[in-house]
């Protein structure tokens, strides 16, 4: 069974309500891409009339972690998966609906067959892109993603 994004938004609620409740929702997921997308609410701004950086960097690991569980689920072998490190930028005020969207999906492929052939662990780093609804980025996010095989 593949993953949705209505199942990740429901296991959001559940697991991860922090993100839940400051609106970060899985908009779309395939083989190579996944989309999330915060829109700037009260509950989710900074005193500077925008979004607060943590929030978009919610919505931006969602992206990259999204793709990363459902390769694992697809292959249906037990393989542990964790943030090491992440970075960020911020180059304009985050206002409206925000999208973040991570391309890596090949990326993640080579790191678990490596992981699987080797049984050792495998370090990936995948990115995210922040754009506004005019298209303009906001924010870029990468995320240091260690596979390893149970």
């Amino acid at each position: 069974m593949k993953l949705s994004p209505s199942k990740i938004n429901t296991f959001l609620l559940f697991k991860l309500p922090s993100a839940y409740f400051t609106g970060v929702r899985l908009k779309a997921i395939s083989e190579t891409e996944c989309t999330s997308t915060v829109k700037h609410r009260w509950i989710n701004q900074n005193p500077f009339n925008s979004m607060f950086w943590a929030v978009q960097g919610m919505a931006a690991e969602l992206s990259t972690g999204a793709l990363v569980m459902a390769k694992i689920k697809e292959r249906d072998i037990n393989i542990s998966m964790l943030v090491a490190n992440n970075k960020g930028s911020f180059t304009k005020k985050a206002k409206g609906r925000i999208f973040f969207n991570c391309a890596d999906g090949a990326l993640v492929d080579k790191a678990i067959e490596s992981a699987i052939a080797t049984g050792e662990g495998q370090t990936v780093w995948m990115k995210a892109e922040g754009r506004d609804s005019t298209g303009e980025i906001v924010s870029k996010f990468e995320f240091e993603w260690t596979l390893k095989k149970r």
